[in-house]
């Protein structure tokens, strides 16, 4: 098993040194870290953390999977790449023109 896991089901209110405590009951935490929204500065109630060494990684996936931590439901399991998403297209206008597809709003002038 990884030694990085996700842990999902986070209350949003959940700091990382409290996430670094609640893992530690299974063993050496390397790291732990909450995502969050990059617009909003909020989190997204998600994270990773990293154990030291598989065995405490498989202990606390044993010990947290489905459990209650702040009264929400953690899900906590290894840790996937990140898949590849297309790239994000579009901005102001949707990228055809803007101003109604290069319309110039409706109105017509004789």
């Amino acid at each position: 098993m990884a030694k990085k896991l996700y842990v999902g089901g986070l209350p949003y209110s959940t700091q990382e040194d409290a996430l670094k405590d609640l893992f530690a009951q299974a063993g050496n935490v390397a790291s732990a870290v909450i995502i969050m929204d990059k617009m909003s500065g909020r989190s997204k109630g998600f994270g990773f953390v990293e154990m030291s060494s598989d065995e405490e990684a498989q202990n606390a996936v044993t010990m947290f999977n489905g459990q209650e931590f702040e009264g929400r439901k953690l899900t906590v399991n290894e840790a996937r790449p990140m898949e590849s998403r297309p790239a994000r297209t579009g901005g102001f206008g949707g990228g055809n023109g803007g101003y109604n597809g290069g319309n110039r709003g409706g109105r017509r002038e004789y």
